[in-house]
C-alpha cells in the first residue's frame, strides 16, 4: 500500500517541508528565522507539484508539534491544521527532538542522540533518544524545559556515546560542558521536515493520527496560551 504525507515545521529558525511519497522524498528547506509565512506555503505548493500529487491525494499531515519558539511552532500548526482541514486529512504531531534525532542518523547513522534546543531564560528543550531495530525511536528522557545547571545536576553517566543535536549545546556549552554524558560532535543544529515525515511513518503505521481539531502544539513551558480552534473545549 502506497504511503504519503506531507510534513511542516516553522518551530525554530529553519523552515522546512516534506512530501513522502513511498520512499521517495521531496524537500523544501531554509533556514528564515523571519519568513516562515512567506516561504511554508510556497513550499508545500512545489513539492505537491514536483510529486504531482493534490493534498486531497494524501494520507496525512504531519508537523513538527514542538517544543520550540512559541512563534514558530505557532506559524506552523496553524498552516497545518488549514491544510489539513480544506483536504480532510488526519494529522500526525511530531517532536522536533525527536526529528533531530532521525536527522542525525541520517546524516552520520547516530542511534544515540542527545537533544537540545536553546528555549532562551537560560534554558534548553531536552530529550535523549536510542535507535531500535525498527527504525522507531524510543525516548530515553522525558522531553522537558530545563536549566543546563539542574540537567548537570540530574543527567546519570552511563556508557553509551552520545551524539549532540541542537542549538542548545553551543548556547550554554560552559553551562553543560560537566556534563557527565560520553559525547560525540553532530552538527544538526534544527529539526527538518524530511525527519518528521520518516517519523510519522512509524506513527500512521500504528494508527497514530488526530483530527483536526484535537492536534495541538507541545511547548513544554506551561505559561503559553494557544488559541484553540472553534468548538474546542
Amino acid at each position: 500500500m502506497s504511503t504519503k504525507i506531507l510534513a511542516l515545521d516553522t518551530s525554530t529558525e529553519n523552515c522546512s517541508v516534506a512530501l513522502l511519497v513511498d520512499d521517495q522524498v521531496y524537500v523544501r528547506s531554509e533556514v528564515a528565522p523571519r519568513d516562515h509565512t512567506k516561504k511554508v506555503l510556497p513550499m508545500v505548493d512545489e513539492v505537491l507539484k514536483e510529486a504531482g500529487l493534490t493534498l486531497a491525494e494524501l494520507d496525512a499531515l504531519a508537523y513538527g508539534r514542538g517544543p520550540g519558539s512559541f512563534t514558530g511552532v505557532r506559524i506552523g500548526i496553524g498552516i497545518a491544521q488549514g491544510l489539513a482541514f480544506g483536504a480532510n486529512l488526519p494529522m500526525i504531531g511530531v517532536s522536533t527532538l525527536e526529528a533531530m534525532a532521525q536527522g542525525s542518523f541520517r546524516l552520520h547513522g547516530a542511534t544515540h542522540v542527545a537533544a537540545a534546543i536553546d528555549a532562551r531564560m537560560e534554558e534548553v528543550y531536552w530529550g535523549r533518544y536510542r535507535r531500535q531495530e525498527s527504525g522507531e525511536w524510543l525516548a530515553v528522557d522525558q522531553e522537558c524545559v530545563i536549566a543546563p545547571a539542574t540537567l548537570v545536576e540530574q543527567v546519570v553517566a552511563d556508557d553509551q556515546a552520545w551524539t549532540m543535536a541542537g542549538t542548545g549545546w553551543d548556547a550554554y556549552a560552559d553551562a553543560l560542558q560537566p556534563l557527565v554524558l560520553n559525547r560525540t560532535q553532530g552538527d544538526v543544529l534544527y529539526p527538518d521536515s524530511q525527519d518528521i515525515v520518516q517519523v510519522a511513518k512509524f506513527m500512521l503505521q500504528k494508527g497514530q493520527t488526530v483530527p483536526v481539531e484535537e492536534s495541538s502544539p507541545v511547548y513544554l513551558r506551561d505559561n503559553v496560551a494557544w488559541k484553540k480552534l472553534p468548538g474546542r473545549e
